[in-house]
């Protein structure tokens, strides 16, 4: 280790204050809001069809705590879209920005909470990703990849909303979950190789929140998904990467490859159905015991295959070989192997991926 190193790095841990759990209480959604730092008004983001489901009881909830609302709807993920909607959530003066939906409306607000610095609360309708309370945005641009944003104030989650979602969406949150197993080995990789911060409260979070899915998908395919456990450990995962301060317990090899796929394939599969996959064949590099992932994958009716998520096999190849180059600086174990076609060509049809 060098001098520099010697010393206790520092690090910031940006924590929600307050998170919800409940089933059928959406009503109680306002008294939240009261709560957790009384806002006279909230801009309010989200999708077309989960505002139609859900305005008529979010606005009456909001009107019994005499809280103002504005709602703005995200169409896409384009960078557009985004500064069209920080525009105009500048103009409303609220005190709290509130992302209603999946992935895409929690993401546009904590974007845009952070761009006009002012906290955002998260409720989800899907159980997706661990996106719902990490401060960790995903960017499409030249070089996807995850950027730090903002935790979120809150997290109010209503079982019964993400009971109501496609089980495909709960199945991708298990393979977010899965890649943690990937990613928290990978940060260990890059303690040793370049003396980088190593938190073993969070990578213990972090594989304890993958281990859940691990321990229970028996049980999931004879009983079903179990939400609460799901999302519970999703928010887990989360908080994991509020405590380390970056997104490396949550986030190796295999979101590298996910964001590979973001470039190469855009709109095939799911996130957490392409970390998923990308954790089977991480797992054999790393050494640790890749059909157990492919195992459990199936257990929660999660894809194994590229073909299950529309994936060509040249996409796939050429995923593995420009992975590592999407975030040079983030020590992976696909810095330990020399991917050429061959090799990932070799990975992928070893691993029955392709």
């Amino acid at each position: 280790m060098t001098k520099k190193q010697d010393h206790m790095q520092s690090h910031t841990m940006e924590l929600p204050r307050l998170i919800v759990v409940g089933e059928k209480n959406i009503e109680e959604f306002g008294r939240f809001l009261h709560t957790l730092n009384k806002p006279k008004k909230v801009s309010l983001i989200s999708g077309i069809h989960v505002k139609k489901i859900l305005k008529r009881q979010i606005e009456n909830s909001l009107k019994g705590e005499k809280i103002i609302f504005v709602w703005h709807i995200s169409k896409d993920s384009k960078l557009q879209m985004l500064n069209q909607i920080q525009e105009d959530v500048k103009k409303d003066y609220s005190d709290l920005i509130v992302g209603i939906g999946g992935g895409r409306s929690v993401d546009t607000a904590k974007m845009v909470g952070f761009k006009l610095d002012i906290p955002f609360v998260s409720l989800p309708t899907a159980a997706s990703h661990d996106g719902m309370a990490s401060p960790f945005v995903s960017v499409k641009s030249d070089k996807p990849h995850s950027i730090v944003a903002t935790a979120p104030l809150g997290v109010f989650v209503d079982i019964d909303i993400i009971k109501k979602s496609p089980k495909r969406l709960l199945a991708s949150g298990c393979g977010d979950l899965i890649a943690n197993m990937i990613a928290v080995k990978d940060w260990q990789l890059g303690h040793e190789k370049t003396g980088e911060y190593y938190g073993m409260y969070s990578a213990n979070l972090a594989t304890m929140s993958a281990k859940i899915v691990f321990e229970n998908s028996k049980r999931f395919t004879k009983k079903g998904l179990d939400v609460r456990v799901i999302v519970e450990a999703l928010i887990s995962a989360g908080v994991a990467s509020c405590i380390a301060g970056s997104s490396r317990p949550c986030s190796g090899a295999e979101h590298l490859f996910s964001h590979a796929l973001d470039k190469i394939a855009p709109g095939k599969g799911l996130h957490g159905e392409k970390c998923g996959i990308g954790a089977i064949m991480m797992a054999k590099l790393q050494g640790q015991d890749w059909k157990k992932i492919v195992k459990t994958l199936k257990e929660v009716g999660a894809p194994t295959t590229a073909k299950q998520i529309g994936l060509k096999e040249g996409e796939v190849v050429n995923a593995l070989m420009i992975a590592q180059d999407l975030r040079p600086e983030r020590y992976t174990i696909l810095k330990e192997v020399e991917m050429t076609e061959r090799n990932a060509l070799n990975l992928a049809k070893s691993t029955k991926v392709i």
